[in-house]
């Protein structure tokens, strides 16, 4: 394949069709097969990889085994698969781009990785059917859907160190850049629940509209802004951090999941699950501005430095 070399690349795993859309100039240019089931989608922090955490559908036979699937981010060739626990969901990359946690949702644990050689550093059992990941500093948190939880590892000693139960059904979690906050979306309560990220405690939870059902989260450039992918809400909702309410609510195609934003927090992508689309927000106006057709059942979303 040949390279593409662009300003702005935007990656969409495409769950049911096992496969990535490539975006740029909001259309897709090309689309690459990423194993069975390609959920979870991080780049690494110099740009060269991308890794995508690769399970299976439950009672259907496949010869591929779940793994963290590698790519040349810019060839978009598959250059290694990286062992992990069974069905794999989330993953993240740290910040020196030499840790990645995967979450192995059959298996009920978080694999610890070495981004660079795949070697397994640890295997740590997790709360119920873990899903979401997010790493700050030397700090991983993991959403255990099932147990209502956030596992807490140390990535220093490689070891959990706290398991704090947040709102039920707890899907994705992001952390404030200087790790003092984190937010997580609670699925089922329909709630965003707000913690003390250096003590590992719940602050607050912010209730969302009886229709929504949170999951992807998005931290806007200056943090200002907490964007929200509302699942069966068919909505992205805008909250702001200072006061922990809603102050907008953006249509956009149906059952949205994971979201970004372009560096300059200018454009936000959301891949809506069902509608199988990329829905395109214009974070000043807080409008679609776009509607991209992606592969069967988008589900994680990345997007490249411009």
């Amino acid at each position: 394949m040949t390279p593409v070399i662009l300003a702005l690349l935007v990656f969409v795993t495409n769950e049911r069709s096992g496969t990535v859309s490539v975006i740029a100039a909001d259309r897709v240019i090309t689309t690459f097969k990423a194993g069975t089931r390609p959920r979870g989608i991080v780049l690494s922090p110099d740009h060269q990889r991308l890794y995508i955490a690769s399970s299976h559908f439950k009672g259907v036979y496949t010869s591929e085994r779940d793994s963290v699937r590698v790519f040349d981010a810019k060839t978009f060739k598959e250059i290694a698969r990286f062992a992990c626990g069974t069905d794999p969901e989330g993953i993240a990359v740290s910040a020196d781009g030499k840790r990645i946690v995967v979450s192995n949702e059959d298996a009920g644990t978080a694999t610890i990785l070495d981004a660079k050689s795949g070697k397994t550093i640890a295997t740590l059992v997790t709360g119920t059917e873990p899903e979401g990941v997010a790493i700050n500093a030397q700090k991983a948190y993991v959403t255990g859907e099932t147990s209502s939880t956030v596992t807490v590892i140390d990535l220093k000693t490689s070891r959990v160190v706290a398991n704090t139960f947040v709102d039920t059904r707890p899907r994705a979690a992001v952390f404030t850049r200087n790790g003092d906050r984190a937010y997580v979306s609670g699925e089922v309560a329909g709630k965003i629940t707000v913690m003390d990220a250096v003590k590992d405690r719940v602050i607050t939870s912010v209730v969302l509209a009886k229709t929504d059902h949170p999951v992807g989260l998005v931290l806007s450039p200056d943090e200002k802004r907490l964007y929200v992918a509302t699942g069966r809400g068919n909505s992205v909702v805008v909250i702001d951090t200072k006061t922990n309410r809603v102050t907008n609510t953006i249509p956009v195609g149906q059952r949205p999941w994971g979201v970004a934003l372009t560096r300059d927090g200018k454009k936000l992508y959301a891949a809506c699950g069902i509608a199988n689309t990329v829905s395109v927000i214009d974070t000043t106006s807080l409008r679609v501005i776009a509607t991209i057709k992606a592969g069967d059942g988008p589900w994680g979303v990345v997007t490249s430095p411009d």
